[in-house]
């Protein structure tokens, strides 16, 4: 089988495609069939080595992180998938390797494919789906009424941020480029700022709760348009980061979270139901297998609108 893999880190150019053994399944885990794989910021950020502390140094190394694909095969103690079946998921956020033709997979890691999208779009949805569900879920109490602003909000986070933030009954204010615009609005932003033409900061409206997906608004620069008892998010955090959420949140009333990641079969499950019911899922970027390396080059640079995926069968 194909799988792409680096021995060393650096940019896109070290991406090699390999031929090797289609993995074999032990008791407990499952084969499956690689549809379509996920590009996130986390893929590029590991193979540059910004993430050593977490993800480590070991090679050769895979990349990618979240798929869809057809089960193939399972093992003997596994009771709730069999060959066929149509499933999405996500493995290791630190240690990937889902861009191949064949992954192995625990029951933990997938859930079944929500009915009625196309692989592509189940691909784009487990990680950036899963980080919104966990905002809501265990960093922000979303109300009826609570006045939102997700800064950067016109890719895979935002995306699914702004819809589940409205199912809550929240306002919510979207700030995009010129690209993202459109999709903000179809998403069911209130209130759409082209951060090109007007300054967010100087709109003079208080926020209960604010959300950087863009690692340009800072807590310091955010706080300027917090209310006193409000929460800002920093989803892309570094150690310093970290420190400085912990210690700000201690004494002040404008809290200070971290979104850090931790995937969850049951965010996946709900996942699927927000999307049944209606959740839009958009992949504005869809390129072949034999393509990864330019797809991962143009990743990083392209301010994609909603998720890109790479095509594996």
């Amino acid at each position: 089988m194909k799988k792409i893999v680096y021995h060393k880190f650096g940019n896109a150019d070290v991406l090699e495609m390999t031929d090797t053994v289609i993995p074999e399944v032990s008791e407990t885990t499952i084969l499956i069939k690689v549809k379509a794989v996920s590009i996130n910021p986390l893929d590029w950020k590991i193979r540059n080595g910004e993430m050593k502390l977490m993800s480590g140094s070991k090679f050769p190394r895979g990349t990618g992180i979240d798929f869809s694909g057809i089960v193939e095969a399972t093992g003997s103690s596994i009771k709730n998938y069999k060959e066929g079946d149509e499933v999405y998921g996500l493995l290791d956020v630190f240690k990937g390797a889902a861009l191949a033709e064949y992954i192995i997979a625990e029951e933990k890691d997938i859930a079944t494919k929500p009915m009625g999208i196309s692989f592509e779009q189940a691909a784009a949805a487990p990680v950036v789906g899963s980080a919104a569900i966990q905002l809501f879920d265990t960093l922000v109490n979303i109300q009826t009424g609570s006045e939102v602003l997700i800064n950067g909000a016109s890719g895979g986070i935002g995306m699914f941020a702004i819809q589940i933030a409205k199912t809550k009954g929240a306002t919510i204010t979207a700030v995009v480029s010129d690209g993202g615009l459109k999709a903000a609005k179809d998403w069911g932003s209130d209130f759409v700022i082209n951060y090109r033409k007007e300054d967010v900061l100087k709109a003079g409206k208080l926020y209960d709760v604010v959300i950087d997906l863009s690692n340009q608004m800072s807590y310091s620069v955010a706080k300027k348009i917090m209310k006193t008892s409000s929460v800002y998010v920093h989803t892309a955090p570094g150690p310093k980061e970290i420190v400085s959420a912990f210690f700000i949140s201690l004494f002040s009333p404008q809290k200070y979270k971290v979104l850090m990641l931790k995937p969850s079969q049951l965010y996946l499950k709900d996942l699927k139901r927000y999307i049944e019911a209606g959740l839009s899922v958009l992949v504005s970027k869809a390129y072949s297998f034999d393509s990864f390396k330019t797809a991962y080059a143009e990743a990083p640079k392209a301010h994609i609108v909603g998720k890109s995926v790479i095509r594996v069968n």
